[in-house]
């Protein structure tokens, strides 16, 4: 069964247990938590607090989490940054199984200068999976890459790449970005359905308005038909809202938060149904 989901960075600003509230009371069922949610990321990572706000909350049961990204990258040219990058990829791992998650969530890296990736790129990309699968194999929790938006520098932005990474990973899953997809194509999101759907354990949906990306889906068609062609491949993992707040124009209040993510929660239900 799909789970409607929103990542915790949309509340950014907010303590962990009010999030918890502010996403129960918007109709949505689940939650992928960012490990880098300010709260908890900057009160060395309180996981009991987490694991007693999800007690209080049984009705936000299935829970992801996204590992962290500000700052990281594990195929970075700098080797103590690639390092301390794979750090907290491995780190992530332990993090999210401690907190019952289902789905783990981690970025790719990138080239570090804005250049088209060589060898050498793609050899720190290599060692960043061969340390994710060390651990990965001991643990039961699905570890989920995301495809990036089309960039010089990516490692991972286009449905073929990525499932060749997937056939290459048999242990590995996969996270569509959709607003990441959108930046290519209206059609790039069903190809990546098309193509990688057996592996697809997480979904993060936001519509695209121009170079924008990571808006409210507002009941747009394009959304529409993403969410039919997750409905029509039997998609039965979580469906995470990836709403960037400073979109709006003006900071919104807690309620204005909540409304937005009500309206696209029906509409995601419709959808799906």
């Amino acid at each position: 069964m799909v789970s409607y989901s929103v990542a915790s960075m949309f509340f950014h600003e907010y303590t962990v247990p009010e999030i918890f509230t502010f996403i129960s009371r918007s109709g949505l069922d689940a939650m992928e938590f960012w490990l880098e949610t300010p709260h908890f990321w900057l009160r060395d990572l309180p996981t009991q607090e987490v694991l007693a706000c999800r007690a209080e909350h049984p009705e936000i049961s299935p829970l992801t989490v996204h590992a962290p990204i500000l700052d990281l990258n594990p195929c970075s040219i700098n080797p103590e940054v690639a390092e301390v990058s794979l750090g907290y990829a491995v780190r992530s791992i332990a993090i999210a199984e401690e907190l019952g998650a289902r789905v783990l969530t981690l970025h790719p890296g990138r080239r570090t200068a804005k250049r088209p990736p060589g060898n050498a790129d793609f050899a720190r990309f290599d060692r960043y999976m061969e340390t994710v699968r060390n651990t990965a194999l001991r643990n039961s929790l699905k570890i989920s890459m995301e495809n990036m938006e089309p960039a010089v520098n990516s490692l991972l932005c286009t449905p073929g790449r990525m499932r060749e990474l997937l056939d290459d990973e048999p242990w590995l899953f996969f996270t569509l970005d959709v607003s990441h997809a959108l930046a290519k194509s209206p059609d790039e999101p069903l190809t990546y359905i098309e193509l990688c759907h057996d592996r697809l354990a997480n979904v993060h949906i936001s519509r695209v308005e121009g170079k924008t990306l990571h808006l409210p889906l507002d009941r747009s068609p394009v959304m529409a038909s993403v969410m039919g062609a997750l409905r029509d491949c039997r998609y039965n993992g979580s469906l995470t809202l990836e709403i960037e707040d400073l979109n709006f124009g003006h900071p919104l209040t807690s309620d204005e938060k909540i409304a937005v993510l009500a309206r696209d929660c029906r509409f995601m239900h419709e959808s799906m149904e």
